[in-house]
């Protein structure tokens, strides 16, 4: 089984590394040819085109949004390379509707589609031990449920409709953009009063929140104001809010607390803080003077 692997980014290049210990041929591109050397230097084998790897029985991508993934996959030629019959696993954070008609494109050229955004960040990704959600046929899964094994820990369910899938990865990032936004609130009302917001993060992830990574993590993050270098971009995490707003929004859901997390995300990017990591969310909860 011959593999395809699009998107060497932060990310995808750690989960390319990873296919390499299939001991099948993995064909590599990505815009930028360094993280491509990298891994032919691996043993992966690099493509020159995007669409040379759609040659592949399993074709993955791991692009940033709906855009870079069409400009790729339909005006990069990829599509059109696959054979009826092999697979794509898009296993980038995408809207629902994109993910719906990247489904339908697929079917109709005959080639099977599975939707599979994972959650962790680079190090998870690095060690193999991504959470990913799958949405797509059962069959199709099972085919490339081998492969998806050397990039995570678990493989979670969500249904015959690959978009279904994507709406539980908006749910989730959603989720955890709350959390942080809870965090940096709390930590500071408690500096408001003289209280330091490590002693606070301590108290909440060893007691309300005991043994959640995210709030480990990401609180351990805020306690130190350590955003930067990012393992997730701020301006990610607008992208990924206001798609989950989108996504509610064509089902007539009002989700409060993402319309405003929704705003306070865009005001973050406004004042130059989208490089930074989403921790740094917690920025927007200081007082202008600090």
């Amino acid at each position: 089984m011959s593999i395809g692997f699009i998107g060497l980014g932060a990310m995808g290049r750690h989960m390319a590394a990873n296919l390499l210990r299939s001991n099948q041929p993995v064909h590599v591109w990505n815009r930028d040819p360094a993280p491509v050397q990298a891994l032919a230097e691996q043993g992966a084998k690099a493509a020159a085109t995007a669409a040379e790897c759609g040659i592949a029985d399993v074709v993955f991508t791991m692009l940033s949004d709906d855009h870079a993934t069409r400009s790729v996959l339909v005006d990069g030629g990829v599509l059109d390379a696959m054979a009826p019959g092999s697979i794509h696993v898009n296993m980038a954070t995408v809207s629902v509707a994109f993910a719906r008609e990247m489904a339908a494109l697929h079917v109709a050229r005959g080639v099977g589609y599975v939707a599979a955004p994972v959650l962790g960040r680079v190090d998870v990704a690095a060690a193999g031990k991504l959470n990913i959600l799958a949405g797509g046929s059962d069959e199709l899964i099972a085919r490339v449920q081998p492969l998806l094994d050397l990039m995570g820990q678990k493989t979670w369910r969500f249904g015959e409709a690959p978009e279904q899938a994507n709406a539980v990865k908006l749910a989730s990032n959603l989720t955890l953009a709350c959390a942080i936004e809870a965090m940096g609130e709390g930590a500071a009302l408690a500096g408001s009063h003289g209280v330091q917001a490590a002693g606070f993060i301590d108290l909440i992830t060893s007691t309300l929140f005991a043994g959640s990574p995210v709030y480990k993590g990401y609180g351990a993050m805020i306690a130190e104001e350590r955003y930067s270098p990012a393992g997730f971009k701020l301006s990610l995490g607008l992208k990924d809010v206001g798609l989950a707003n989108d996504a509610a929004e064509a089902q007539g859901l009002r989700l409060r607390f993402g319309s405003v997390l929704r705003e306070t995300l865009q005001e973050a990017v406004a004042r130059g803080d989208g490089d930074l990591d989403l921790a740094g969310l917690a920025r927007m909860s200081k007082p202008p003077s600090a």
